[in-house]
């Protein structure tokens, strides 16, 4: 509990992932990749439960061996094209039927293995401070600047903004990515909006290594140099 508030960790994880067979599990330095995300959530000394949202017995067994039971598995089906919230709010109602009424979530992507328990608590520590109802975590674009994006379309390479590409990247204004690394929300304004892009969403920046999702090999290899 901080600032007499009860904190629920939800760690959505699906068993389904197009582009990596088995995401949420695949061995990262060793362990299944999820591991990773319930070490840190189980160090942080605020969360007064870890909750994974999963359909996968096998991925709850995981779980448990690493020291984080969930009781239920998800009671609705999600794919690809749906939205990690609606599993995130899915298994809150699912918790509030086991253990009750909980003030905030925190929802920590199992793909995302490199955040550390000293930015987890920063996070808290932010959301508290600021008195905020939602909090979404972000990083610095850093040397791929979005500035000078381009898309090619029929065979041809055309830039999203023609004025920016002429512009030093010092004199251009700093854009910050979203990262599914640590997002935060007052449960009942999570349920209200059924989104963590609540009205007035505040931000939490985090480091580049630190803020990495994991949706591809390419990210993988990166993941692990990091």
């Amino acid at each position: 509990m901080y600032n007499n508030k009860k904190i629920l960790a939800i760690i959505p994880a699906r068993a389904g992932s197009r582009r990596i067979k088995n995401k949420n599990i695949i061995f990262f330095k060793g362990k299944p990749m999820i591991i990773k995300t319930l070490d840190v959530a189980k160090k942080c000394k605020y969360i007064d439960k870890i909750i994974v949202s999963t359909d996968s017995k096998k991925i709850q067994n995981i779980c448990k061996l690493a020291g984080v039971y969930t009781p239920f598995l998800r009671k609705d089906s999600y794919d690809e094209h749906s939205s990690v919230q609606q599993a995130t709010l899915s298994a809150i109602k699912q918790t509030e039927e086991y253990f009750g009424k909980f003030d905030v979530v925190i929802q920590l992507m199992a793909n995302c293995p490199l955040r550390k328990i000293k930015t987890l608590n920063l996070s808290i520590k932010n959301f508290f401070k600021k008195k905020i109802k939602s909090q979404i975590s972000f990083f610095d674009y850093g040397f791929a600047n979005p500035w000078w994006a381009h898309k090619i379309k029929n065979k041809k390479i055309i830039p999203l903004n023609q004025k920016k590409l002429f512009k030093r990247s010092q004199d251009l204004e700093k854009l910050y990515c979203p990262t599914g690394s640590i997002w935060i929300s007052n449960i009942n304004t999570l349920k209200k909006y059924r989104t963590f892009y609540s009205p007035n969403y505040s931000y939490f920046i985090m480091n580049f290594d630190e803020a990495i999702d994991i949706d591809s090999f390419d990210d993988l290899s990166l993941a692990k140099k990091l």
